[in-house]
């Protein structure tokens, strides 16, 4: 039987992209643009001409249920996936797993980025991206390697937020003449009367204010990059991070140590930034978060880092202590259930050839503070760029839609976990000693080195 999705003007070199075989595709669209639905159209004949297993990813495994499973199309009053996959093509449909077995026998599953590594089974032959300037960057390292080995296919649909990991991806992606991009505005595809448009406008301002409430209308509707993301903590200092340049190939100097500052999860992600302080600059060479990861796997990371950048563990050679320091909360030295003699985070680092220490306990509140006035001193290497940059960037409070305030506690998703890391780092850094580096004369035989004279015991000037 044959079913026909409609797909509005703007939408069909897209569509024709990816139904003709296109591989990798990108669209920036505007709000309300029918990003999902020409997705979810794709989709649907793709998993039609192969039979395999296909993946739709939201930011949050909660989001994919709310927004599409259970999501009602107003128009017409449907669910959205019942629109996009109607019940003639299925053979069952999974309401717990949001899983679709379709009678050709293809797969069609709701996933989030925010549980990236708990999906299973065969690998995917096509994977969505929906609002990926929202989602973990990390799912698409990850879910990348199933796709080349498959030869399958991944479309990325999003409105932007920041120039973050959806804009350095639009950026490469645009120089590669067989990847799809593009970037739709309202004026592009007249979706909206200008009326309409003034009254979104006007929505925005009275709702956040004249600056934020224009700034959000230019992201949502004329797909900004650079209008900072609503509630975001560090949009400031992470901005002038970007325009001073401070994005470079810097590396670590030899003779001193680089370190590490670790936000250690249990059920969420661990992320780990490598630094070092370098004067009164703090160099960022690293970044890294994974969920689920053991200790001992993050423990071998670090030592794979160490030995493929040259930055080695080391000892202070006159004391003997570990120059090489390893900042953890201080939660981390809680012992657990379940460790082998109920060990604590902090003892099982030690184990494992770390040097962990506990950074300073101090409110969220005063860490953010220490956060802002350290990242003008950060310079980053585009290493960062994966996930740490993003998530400092993306690191924001929600939006009280009763209270019209922001809420006091952060946003906690995958952006979460780096920052706090950062923020260990923040809290630690000025406590490294910094290594003298004032070069000491070189002395001839019988030459003397001689001091002036002692510094006066009173405020009055002495004539010598």
């Amino acid at each position: 039987m044959k079913i026909t999705h409609s797909i509005r003007y703007y939408q069909q070199p897209l569509h024709r992209f990816m139904v003709g075989g296109g591989k990798r595709a990108l669209a920036c669209w505007h709000r309300r643009a029918g990003k999902d639905e020409v997705a979810l159209a794709v989709t649907c004949e793709l998993l039609h001409k192969r039979i395999a297993t296909f993946w739709y990813c939201l930011p949050e495994y909660e989001m994919a249920r709310k927004a599409l499973w259970n999501g009602i199309n107003a128009a017409t009053g449907q669910r959205r996936i019942d629109e996009a996959f109607p019940e003639v093509l299925r053979e069952s449909k999974d309401e717990q797993q949001m899983l679709i077995k379709f009678k050709c026998g293809s797969t069609f599953q709701l996933i989030g980025s925010d549980r990236y590594n708990a999906t299973v089974g065969s690998g995917p032959a096509g994977i969505v991206y929906s609002e990926w300037a929202l989602a973990n960057p990390s799912a698409w390292a990850y879910h990348k390697p199933m796709l080349r080995e498959n030869k399958g296919w991944a479309l990325f649909i999003t409105t932007p937020r920041g120039r973050n990991h959806a804009k350095t991806m639009f950026d490469s992606w645009s120089k590669r003449s067989d990847y799809f991009t593009e970037l739709l505005t309202v004026d592009q595809t007249g979706v909206f009367t200008e009326e309409e448009l003034q009254e979104e406008l006007r929505d925005y301002i009275d709702l956040y204010g004249q600056d934020e409430g224009r700034a959000l209308y230019e992201q949502e509707y004329l797909v900004s990059f650079n209008a900072a993301i609503l509630g975001a903590y560090y949009a400031r200092e992470m901005l002038a991070v970007r325009a001073e340049g401070r994005i470079a190939e810097v590396e670590a100097l030899p003779g001193v140590p680089v370190l590490t500052s670790w936000d250690i999860g249990v059920r969420d992600d661990t992320s780990i930034w490598w630094w070092q302080v370098q004067g009164t600059q703090v160099v960022l060479l690293d970044c890294h978060s994974e969920n689920h990861g053991h200790l001992e796997s993050f423990a071998e990371l670090d030592y794979q880092k160490r030995q493929e950048h040259g930055w080695p563990r080391w000892r202070d050679k006159k004391s003997g202590e570990w120059a090489t320091i390893d900042w953890v909360p201080h939660d981390a030295s809680v012992r657990e259930w379940g460790t082998t003699g109920g060990r604590s985070r902090l003892e099982t680092m030690q184990l494992l050839g770390l040097n962990p220490r506990l950074c300073p306990n101090m409110r969220k509140l005063d860490g953010i503070n220490a956060v802002r006035r350290t990242l003008p001193r950060a310079v980053f290497h585009p290493r960062c760029e994966d996930y740490g940059i993003p998530a400092l960037e993306q690191y924001a409070r929600d939006w009280d839609d009763d209270k019209k305030v922001f809420r006091n506690d952060d946003n906690h998703n995958w952006a979460s976990h780096a920052s706090d890391a950062f923020r260990y780092l923040a809290l630690a850094w000025q406590q490294i000693p910094v290594k003298d580096v004032t070069p000491k004369p070189t002395l001839r035989p019988g030459q003397v080195i001689l001091h002036g004279p002692p510094p006066p015991r009173s405020g009055r000037r002495i004539a010598i």
